[in-house]
């Protein structure tokens, strides 16, 4: 009998890079890392969701990039030494009714829990 993990960690919060990248990517166009960052950084700044540092913000984009390639979310395309970056329609489509209902979810939990301590 395989034994469980004793400690598991899920995150519960909707992850605002996430969104960006996927709202980004969701376009036709094709994009090369850093045009990709500057757009989803633009975008984060405006949402006021920009914290940690542009460059911790940079290698967790990157990460989170890699992770949507791996997931088969993003096509990624080398030309030389020129990696470019495209959403796959079926599957940005997907991501972005996961990352609705997440939202969703959090807020409603938000909401709960604020009238939860207003009643007391």
């Amino acid at each position: 009998m395989s034994k469980r993990s004793a400690i598991s960690f899920t995150r519960r919060a909707p992850d605002n890079l996430t969104e960006e990248l996927v709202a980004v990517l969701s376009s036709k166009d094709s994009f090369e890392f850093k045009p990709l960052f500057d757009i989803v950084l633009l975008k984060l700044r405006e949402r006021n969701a920009a914290n940690g540092g542009e460059e911790l913000l940079r290698l967790r984009a990157y990460e989170k990039l890699q992770g949507l390639v791996h997931r088969g979310a993003v096509i990624r395309t080398v030309t030389g030494i020129t990696k470019k970056y495209k959403g796959v329609a079926s599957q940005m489509v997907e991501l972005g009714a996961e990352m609705k209902a997440l939202r969703a979810a959090c807020n409603e939990r938000a909401l709960a829990k604020a009238a939860a301590a207003a009643g007391n």
